[in-house]
């Protein structure tokens, strides 16, 4: 494992004090560009276990606001996919397509060092698995990677399938529908995950519209499974049965809630409310909303099986088709309660996460 990368002589890293969080770190790196936030939300479960993103943040304040947002939202995604993880996140400052450097991947493994294990990163938005083999050439600390003894690769398709469990659930919950076939879903962001669950839809059967800037992924939708295309800012009124939001979060808001039409809402993305009185106001509208750190759980699922260094694809394919499951209960108590489901999974992750700290407490 190499340590005489030029990051090892310029890296800067300064802890922040977050009452909310465990361990937050902002690192810089002068001769890589390199400039992150490590969150480190709870770790009451086990080790902290989420992606790292790669982003041209506005400023090191949106920055430092998105990684602490995120890391508590990987703590209760964690938590209710059954995972022995608590929850944490990195993001990079920065445009990937400029900045993305193989020394600056290997500057940010030395930063994952100083946590010593306390945290271990993976691919998000704007990372790949070859950037993150890069990391792991300085760090140990690093899942999703597509060599070595319990390399998972790619943990997109997982996810897919995972929202594909998710959206079983919730068509069955609201019109107790078995079958996707004619089943009309809009997804807006056809990036790793959205186009792999187009893939899944259209075998299972399902008309597809979908939105995203990238025109030769709208094409490749359009030839490989016949998708109707809408303009991003159309599609989340397009008359659909579900809507799957599989772009960048914060979709679900006051100002775009009146315009959706879909009677369920169930996509990949992660924070889709803007708050959680919009979660509230989906509930009042009777749109079904499957919380977003629930239905997106199967890629984590992934590597956290394979940061166990013991990966089995199989058990991984049953505790992703587990999702819907979890889904379903969550939507039955939902019902029963007259609550938004993203209340409910909220406050299952947190009954779950105190029982977890009484426990640590005692011990």
């Amino acid at each position: 494992m190499r340590t005489d990368t030029p990051a090892t002589r310029t890296l800067a890293i300064e802890t922040l004090a977050i009452d909310t969080h465990e361990q937050v770190i902002h690192v810089t790196d002068p001769a890589t560009g390199l400039n992150a936030f490590i969150a480190i939300h709870d770790t009451s479960m086990g080790p902290a276990l989420g992606g790292c993103r790669f982003w041209p943040f506005a400023s090191e304040d949106e920055a430092l606001a998105d990684v602490l947002r995120l890391s508590r939202g990987m703590t209760f995604k964690n938590i209710l996919a059954g995972l022995p993880h608590g929850g944490g996140k990195a993001v990079i400052i920065g445009d990937p397509r400029k900045i993305g450097t193989p020394a600056l991947f290997r500057a940010f493994g030395e930063a994952m060092n100083t946590l010593e294990g306390r945290y271990t990163t993976g691919e998000d938005v704007g990372v790949s698995v070859a950037d993150m083999q890069h990391v792991r050439e300085t760090t140990p600390y690093v899942s999703g990677l597509d060599s070595g003894p319990a390399a998972s690769g790619d943990p997109s398709p997982l996810t897919a399938r995972g929202v594909v469990a998710g959206m079983r659930a919730a068509l069955e919950h609201r019109y107790g529908l078995a079958s996707f076939d004619r089943v009309k879903v809009g997804v807006q962001g056809l990036g790793h995950v959205g186009f792999a669950l187009c893939g899944l839809l259209h075998r299972l059967g399902a008309q597809l519209t979908v939105a995203d800037l990238n025109e030769t992924q709208l094409r490749r939708a359009v030839t490989e499974f016949g998708a109707t295309v809408a303009a991003p800012d159309d599609i989340l009124a397009a008359r659909v049965d579900i809507l799957a939001p599989c772009a960048l979060g914060g979709i679900l808001n006051p100002h775009s809630l009146p315009r959706i039409a879909a009677p369920i809402i169930a996509g990949s993305a992660n924070n889709q409310l803007s708050d959680d009185e919009v979660g509230d106001m989906l509930w009042r509208a009777d749109i079904l909303y499957a919380p977003d750190y629930v239905i997106n759980a199967g890629g984590v699922i992934n590597v956290a099986a394979e940061s166990s260094g013991h990966y089995d694809k199989r058990q991984v394919m049953r505790q992703v088709c587990r999702i819907g499951g979890t889904l379903q209960g969550i939507f039955a108590r939902a019902k029963c309660e007259d609550r938004s489901p993203h209340r409910i999974a909220d406050e299952i992750a947190l009954e779950r996460l105190r029982a977890a700290r009484a426990l640590q407490t005692a011990a």
